[in-house]
């Protein structure tokens, strides 16, 4: 494996990154900002979620068939086809006309996503000396970490800002000169020739097709009512991805090699990235839906009240590497208390410094558990195994991202006796998954290699 001097290693980590940080930025840019979308173009709840939930459907569904067709072209070809496909399908949808061409823009932002995602923990790997790999991983985290965040508050800023009269728009292009100078910045390793890498076709389709039936009823079912054919997609999804297991089995060239499962600690390790994500995106969201819904605050004042937690997160992803093998229990027992807190203080009268104390806790557990949570289970894994695993843990997390919204989305709006006791309802819930994510991380950190 080579590896880069310390000041082109650096320069890459930079590149790859930025491309994290644009990514999964993409992913939330469009929260505060759909209701200008739909008064734009006249695009109803369907249309409005489809916006929302375009993008991370294809976003999940190619993950683990980009990492496989990374190992095939080489990590840096295939993520530089990601970020032109990425940087292209967002000027479409920051030109779009109407919603049909927005749609198709965020879907096809997605799909550049998902094949960048897997080439950059598959480069950090091969870039990155050893003894310094754990930092660049804890640095990773604290890119998504603050990603996650930063679509909220930057689309808050951009509405507010209204920069050329754009509206909504400016938060759609504003990732697009990252995407350009990243195109241009010629930083990557070459592509390491001899590559002898196959694309598994039946576990690609069956693959891309569950992991699409499973996400679409989660992240449009409740908006339509849940009709009949949501419950048969997520009934076609299960039957298509135990398929794929079955699959991986017996073919020569497996998406997922065996090897990379057989440790108990790993299967565990993406189990958790799965359950601790299932709480995460809907924390921020249903904070800021519930600021700007019940409780009619603008997209500016929105952002600056979750501004906290963005904070937090970037001192704990910083400091994540020093608090020793309690990290991930602590940080998630950290996210129980400031769940059930956030529900109390968010409704107390100004000066609102109990409620940024709690999120800015919060935060800090969140970017703590982020910057160190890949790191641990990247580390089980025999170095066969990065690729591939270098797909399933962003398919977990994204996933788990899908279920968060889509389940906290429903307890909110599902309960009765007004917006406080909505908030406190799925705050509850936040509270459960995270309590039973530092239980799963307790046993994270007894298993040994192995």
């Amino acid at each position: 494996m080579r590896t880069r001097g310390t000041g082109t290693g650096r320069l890459v980590l930079a590149v790859l990154l930025s491309g994290t940080f644009v990514q999964l930025t993409s992913v939330t840019v469009l929260q505060v900002a759909i209701p200008d979308v739909q008064r734009d173009l006249h695009a109803g709840p369907a249309a409005a979620q489809l916006v929302l939930a375009g993008y991370t459907l294809t976003y999940a569904c190619t993950l683990i068939t980009s990492a496989r067709v990374g190992d095939r072209w080489g990590p840096r070809r295939t993520f530089a086809a990601g970020m032109a496909v990425f940087t292209l399908a967002t000027v479409v949808a920051g030109a779009a006309p109407g919603v049909g061409v927005l749609v198709a823009g965020r879907l096809a932002q997605g799909l550049g996503s998902g094949l960048m995602a897997p080439q950059v923990l598959t480069l950090i790997q091969r870039v990155v000396p050893a003894e310094r790999r754990p930092r660049a991983l804890g640095a990773y985290g604290a890119t998504m970490a603050l990603a996650s965040i930063a679509g909220p508050l930057l689309a808050g800023a951009l509405l507010q800002l209204d920069p050329f009269g754009l509206g909504w728009r400016a938060a759609v292009l504003v990732t697009v000169p990252v995407g350009l100078v990243l195109l241009l910045v010629p930083a990557l390793p070459p592509d390491e020739p001899g590559r002898d890498a196959r694309v598994d076709p039946a576990g690609a389709v069956l693959s891309l097709a569950g992991v699409a039936l499973l996400v679409l009823p989660l992240t449009v079912g409740r908006e339509a009512g849940r009709p009949a054919w949501s419950v048969a997609s997520l009934v076609a999804a299960v039957m298509l991805l135990g398929a794929f297991a079955a699959v991986q089995r017996r073919v020569a060239h497996p998406l997922v090699p065996p090897q990379v499962l057989a440790d108990a600690g790993t299967r565990w390790g993406i189990g958790l990235v799965f359950l601790f994500n299932t709480g995460v995106p809907s924390f921020t969201l249903l904070l800021s839906l519930h600021s700007q819904q019940a409780q009619g605050v603008g997209p500016l004042a929105t952002a600056f009240t979750v501004a906290p937690y963005a904070i937090g997160a970037l001192v704990g992803s910083s400091v994540s590497e020093h608090l020793g093998r309690s990290v991930l229990t602590g940080s998630a027992s950290a996210l129980v208390g400031a769940s059930l807190l956030v529900a109390v203080t968010i409704g107390m009268p100004e000066p609102r410094w109990a409620l940024w104390l709690v999120l800015a806790g919060g935060g800090f557990g969140f970017g703590a558990f982020t910057a160190a949570v890949f790191t641990r289970v990247l580390a089980r894994a025999e170095p066969s195994a990065a690729s591939a695993l270098s797909g399933l843990l962003p398919t977990a997390q994204q996933l788990g991202g899908t279920f968060s919204v889509a389940l906290a989305g429903s307890v909110y709006y599902g309960a009765t006796g007004g917006p406080g006791t909505a908030l406190w309802h799925a705050m509850v819930y936040e509270a459960v998954v995270f309590a039973l994510a530092a239980g799963a991380a307790s046993v994270l950190a007894r298993r040994r290699p192995g």
